[in-house]
């Protein structure tokens, strides 16, 4: 049987499903339960969180963007000698991205419908009492093969609101399973792309102590592993097509070399796990540098990996490191391939221009002119086909991904776009990003093969 497991999802972001999911995962490591996690949709600051709170990898689950097997797989394999599996939801539990394709619209709720998952929903009560019990009979009753199993109240004000949020509850035909009080002290510092990131935050181990104790102290922790056992009941065993015991070298992004350097700091840390993942499986050798701290790829390696990030927050500071800078136009000139996915493409160009107005030169490998100056958010799912063959793929080969950021682009060419792309809808978006030789890069985050 796989481990049992439960979504924590809520109507809307900002409820407070972070702070109670890292509560939980480390309430549960402190109390000696082997628990491991997952985080739907495409984020890469959130999973930071988790593994700092649960002292386990996590990874990232998406209904969208994944194919089946490899949701299969990743599940499966994230499960494995787990006690119980905490899956965190991304924006409200059905939202999703409507659109052609056989994988759904992306919500959290695809995925529990998928694996038979519990939900836990968490409702901010902060500026609501009994009207707490249409929010809950709606959820309750949106989707027959969703099933809220109970719900956390967050932001509980005192215990008059309490007794009203109970009664609301029970109207709604739910179970209580906790109420977590307005606490100041479990509020996280955020920024435009999402929470500050794990490694920025200063007194992160001592937020994770004082919010593990308080769901320890607020939710029914028995109650709801026991509503997890109970679900798992139900659940059937995956045929042998579903077993999740593939080789995800299979499912998802071929390595770019045999020797991968990897940009990894927290001007580049969005790089998914489950494809560096892959990429070992293949038989490769991930090589971290940290451009921030002025390290070169590795000489040796065969190819270069410039993930997304923050490079608009150091961009002065990344100008003036000039090992890192000849270090990528050296390895351009030996035709190594040199990749770079949403930052990575802003520091492969000629130059990125800061929030103050200030232009910074780049590495100058792709003719693109980037500016964080003129803010425009750019978010949503994709589909994305090569336009040429690169050490990504056949020309055509097709992936699933995602772009989310608030950078310009001044200017972009002349040069081989890299990319036709298609929103979650399927309209055509045109052509993305840049190639130049052996460089090539885009603001697209490959997430799995389409």
């Amino acid at each position: 049987m796989p481990a049992p497991a439960l979504m924590i999802a809520a109507p809307a972001s900002g409820s407070g499903k972070t702070v109670v999911t890292l509560g939980l995962l480390r309430h549960l490591r402190d109390r000696g339960v082997a628990v491991a996690s997952a985080k739907s949709g495409p984020d890469y600051i959130d999973p930071a969180f988790h593994a700092a709170a649960s002292g386990r990898p996590c990874v990232n689950l998406d209904a969208w963007a994944m194919r089946p097997e490899t949701l299969d797989t990743l599940a499966a394999r994230q499960a494995e000698g787990a006690e119980l599996l905490v899956v965190e939801a991304a924006m409200g539990l059905f939202d999703g991205a409507p659109g052609p394709g056989s994988v759904g619209d992306g919500s959290a709720a695809d995925l529990t419908a998928r694996f038979g998952w519990p939900v836990v929903l968490v409702l901010d009560a902060g500026g609501q009492g009994f009207s707490a019990a249409a929010v809950l009979a709606g959820f309750k009753g949106f989707r027959d093969d969703v099933r809220i199993a109970g719900v956390i109240f967050n932001r509980v004000g005192s215990p008059r609101h309490e007794a009203i949020l109970r009664r609301a509850a029970d109207h709604a035909g739910l179970p209580v399973l906790g109420l977590v009080p307005r606490l100041p002290a479990l509020a996280l510092p955020s920024r435009h792309l999402g929470l500050v990131q794990a490694g920025e935050h200063a007194a992160l181990e001592a937020f994770l102590a004082a919010a593990g104790e308080a769901v320890g102290a607020a939710v029914d922790v028995e109650a709801l592993r026991q509503t997890c056992f109970e679900a798992q009941q139900n659940i059937l065993p995956l045929p042998p097509s579903r077993k999740g015991r593939g080789s995800i070298e299979r499912l998802t992004l071929l390595p770019l070399g045999q020797r991968i350097a990897v940009a990894q700091d927290t001007a580049f840390a969005f790089a998914y796990p489950h494809l560096l993942a892959a990429w070992r499986e293949a038989g490769a050798e991930i090589l971290p540098f940290s451009p921030l701290a002025d390290g070169a790829p590795d000489p040796s390696a065969d190819a270069v990996y410039l993930p997304g990030g923050y490079p608009e927050l150091h961009a002065g500071r990344l100008a003036g490191n000039r090992r890192f800078l000849d270090g990528l136009r050296a390895a351009a000139g030996q035709a190594r391939a040199v990749y770079g996915e949403c930052g990575g493409y802003m520091v492969l160009g000629a130059g990125l221009t800061d929030a103050e107005g200030n232009r910074h030169a780049m590495a100058g490998l792709l003719p693109v002119e980037t500016s964080f100056a003129e803010r425009r958010l750019h978010l949503g799912y994709r589909r994305a086909a090569l336009a040429a063959a690169t050490p990504l793929g056949a020309a055509g080969a097709a992936w699933r991904g995602h772009e989310f950021h608030y950078a310009s682009i001044l200017a972009e060419g002349p040069g081989e776009p890299l990319f036709e792309a298609w929103d979650a809808e399927g309209t055509p978006l045109g052509r993305l990003g840049r190639r130049a030789g052996s460089v090539f890069g885009s603001f697209f985050h490959l997430i799995d093969r389409a």
